[in-house]
């Protein structure tokens, strides 16, 4: 089981060193920190917008999880700084990770 493979079923899962216990973001198969092999964790996956744009109908914001990742997600309505997300639907389109939230 791997990152990738998994967002690619709509799983989202936090990558943690087994070794160091840190998060490693970007998702890796090793620790950047001290080499060591991932595992990867499901958790309640609640965010909060630091940034957002509109683009025709479309927003997009940035969203801070666990205080260490951030992700670019869709949103369909009108999103506020600090308002709290969850992640509604993620995967891999085209190559790209895409990732929604409510």
């Amino acid at each position: 089981m791997n990152f990738e493979s998994e967002l690619h079923n709509g799983n989202f899962y936090i990558p943690e060193c087994i070794k160091c216990l840190k998060v490693v973001w970007p998702p890796s198969e090793f620790c950047n920190h001290c080499f060591g092999e991932i595992s990867l964790k499901k958790k309640a996956h609640e965010g909060k917008i630091i940034e957002f744009s509109r683009q025709d109908d479309m927003y997009f914001c940035l969203v801070e999880f666990d205080e260490e990742i951030k992700v670019m997600a869709k949103i369909p309505d009108t999103p506020k700084i600090g308002q709290t997300v969850k992640i509604l639907k993620c995967g891999i389109s085209n190559g790209n990770y895409f990732f929604q939230v409510i």
